[in-house]
């Protein structure tokens, strides 16, 4: 565990920087980045802040994985901060995994620093993997501070997403058809019953991870984002 004391405010100076931060937890100490654009981009000059959420803790998972550098990246280039964080467990974050329960608290407790820094902001949650079982979770206590949810490869067969086929905010599923982790077609029969506004990004040749595929990903689910943001 770091000896990083909690932070309160950003960094600075801090404009256009990808800095850490340690946040505090109800498992002690998150450690997390966080990146604010140094260019405009479609969405500059809107109150909008993201979160990323990292797929599993116990294989792997981590802020640093491909798939979450990719969405912070891709919510940086449209002028969005962007924040990554570890949970409990992981890295030099405190805690130990708690199968998604106090990962759930963990995105609550820095969706609560998000906004003490970004008081005006509406929020862009996303989650890969088991991040987006937890961002979905999470996602029920945010009705009117979420603006746009995003799932990639959410395994529903696994965890609770929906209530009552509902999401409090527009959403966007991104899923592989060769994904040998997440049942692809499951996850599209559940899209299908969905009642809540929701876009599908479908890859025929992508597998869990998408390799050779993540620039593609990330200009698609940009531009889904970008549609449920508007001036």
């Amino acid at each position: 565990m770091s000896n990083q004391e909690p932070s309160t405010t950003l960094p600075a100076p801090f404009a256009g920087r990808d800095a850490p931060v340690w946040l505090p937890g109800g498992a002690g100490i998150i450690e997390a980045r966080i990146s604010e654009p140094a260019t405009a981009g479609a969405l500059a000059g809107q109150a909008l802040v993201a979160v990323v959420c990292h797929p599993h803790s116990l294989h792997g998972g981590s802020m640093d994985n491909k798939v979450v550098t990719t969405l912070a990246r891709g919510y940086r280039d449209l002028g969005v901060p962007v924040l990554r964080f570890n949970f409990r467990g992981v890295g030099a974050s405190a805690g130990q995994f708690d199968n998604g329960a106090g990962e759930s608290e963990d995105l609550l407790q820095v969706v609560a620093w998000v906004r003490q820094c970004y008081p005006q902001a509406r929020l862009l949650l996303a989650g890969f993997s088991f991040g987006s079982a937890v961002a979905a979770r999470a996602s029920h206590q945010l009705d009117g501070l979420l603006q746009h949810l995003v799932l990639v490869a959410p395994p529903v067969e696994r965890y609770p997403y929906d209530q009552a086929g509902r999401f409090c905010a527009p959403l966007t599923v991104v899923m592989g058809d060769q994904d040998e982790l997440v049942d692809a077609a499951g996850v599209y029969r559940w899209v299908e019953e969905l009642q809540s506004e929701v876009t599908l990004l479908r890859y025929p040749e992508m597998t869990h991870f998408f390799h050779g595929g993540l620039g593609p990903l990330r200009q698609d689910l940009m531009q889904a984002v970008a549609q449920h943001c508007p001036d």
